[in-house]
């Protein structure tokens, strides 16, 4: 699927199957944190952690590309990217 067909996405994580194992930080650290209680937490634009459960942000045109390799490589299968449109996941585990 090309970026353009997608239209804007947001992506989230579930706290409860995260493994702390940190790939998302690293591929995306503009979008993806380890919090001091080990897991991954997603950014606001403004760099903040979003700690409520279920928080979704932006996902930057820019960092598709890292934000979907994190979801792909996730070992806890915790991250879910998403269409903000219809809320369709279009990576993740629960993307079909």
């Amino acid at each position: 699927m090309r970026n353009e067909e997608l239209g804007d996405l947001e992506v989230w994580i579930d706290q409860d199957l995260c493994t702390g194992d940190g790939i998302c930080a690293q591929y995306a650290p503009e979008v993806f944190e380890l919090d001091i209680d080990g897991l991954a937490y997603v950014k606001s634009a403004d760099d903040e952690l979003l700690q409520e459960k279920g928080a979704t942000t932006p996902v930057p045109v820019a960092l598709l590309t890292e934000v979907r390799d994190s979801a792909k490589e996730c070992p806890g299968d915790c991250i879910h990217v998403r269409r903000v449109t219809d809320r369709v996941e279009v990576y993740g585990p629960d993307a079909e």
